[in-house]
């Protein structure tokens, strides 16, 4: 499996003019049996084909052992910082490459250390669609911290980074850091699972279906939830409005520096890839913004 996957980073950073690049450490979130879980309820780990007319990317299905791989900053580059990255994918598959090993290698060129998470899909029956991801994603901020020092990390500069369902899994994890959704398992979990700051790219879920005005339950927003920044296309199949309603919602709480982008034009899934639209420019204003908010600082 590590080498077909292998192959399939390449052959797909390849047709978009990346390097294929690998991890240097890959860590199971989860010592012994993985919280919740029902034996034999997914299939196989396995890459999933792409759907007729569909851009070529690598959609990783049935995730049941949840991990964490480590891409670190050059050391020329280094700033110590650190983002924990979300696929998205529906709750469904992950676009492993798309919106995750791609995302790592641009986050290295700004001098930030990758660390992308597999997390548990597809939904689990009767259970709400992101309860398992977001036992990932906690217990993940919390190796992260614990990892730090050995990682070359500073554990008060360690942020998220989602795409659409992958957004909406960081958006939850930024607003649900007081205590964890599983039994504490070890001294990891004595680390905080609160990310610093959050980068949510087209999130998804994140309001109401019918008013597109009121944040869902799960994304509760407090004083405590640390800043974050949005992009987002008008025309995305996804409303925009779940952006505007969280950035809005932080001011309310008096969370300071906050940054909202949303594009006329870019629809949805674009990652990093080139495109005609200006949308495909939010990787340089995130940048700059990391490095306002001062999180580069070397």
């Amino acid at each position: 499996m590590k080498t077909f996957l292998s192959l399939l980073l390449c052959s797909a950073c390849s047709a978009v003019g990346l390097q294929a690049i690998e991890p240097t450490e890959t860590i199971a979130l989860w010592p012994g049996d993985v919280p919740d879980e029902v034996k034999g309820e997914v299939g196989e780990e396995a890459p999933k084909p792409n759907r007729p007319g569909s851009k070529k990317i690598i959609r990783l299905g049935n995730v049941s052992k949840p991990t964490i791989a480590l891409f670190p900053a050059p050391k020329d580059k280094a700033t110590g910082a650190a983002v924990v990255v979300c696929p998205g994918g529906g709750y469904s598959i992950l676009a492993y490459d798309l919106e995750g090993t791609e995302v790592c290698e641009w986050l290295n060129s700004i001098g930030v250390t990758g660390i992308l998470l597999k997390y548990r899909v597809p939904r689990r029956k009767n259970r709400e669609k992101h309860a398992a991801p977001l036992q990932d994603a906690q217990r993940a901020m919390g190796i992260v911290r614990s990892k730090a020092k050995a990682w070359g990390i500073d554990p008060k500069r360690i942020g998220i980074l989602g795409f659409s369902a992958g957004g909406h899994l960081a958006a939850s994890t930024l607003t649900n850091h007081d205590t964890r959704t599983y039994g504490l398992v070890d001294d990891v979990d004595d680390f905080s699972s609160r990310p610093d700051f959050g980068i949510l790219i087209y999130p998804a879920y994140l309001v109401d279906n019918e008013t597109k005005s009121k944040l869902q339950p799960e994304i509760h927003v407090t004083k405590a939830t640390a800043p974050c920044f949005f992009a987002h296309a008008g025309d995305d199949r996804i409303p925009a409005e779940g952006s505007v309603q969280m950035y809005l919602a932080l001011r309310r709480e008096g969370v300071k520096g906050n940054e909202l982008h949303i594009y006329p034009k870019g629809g949805h899934g674009y990652g990093l890839r080139s495109s005609e639209h200006p949308v495909v420019t939010w990787p340089a204003r995130a940048g700059d913004w990391m490095k306002a908010m001062g999180w580069l600082k070397r």
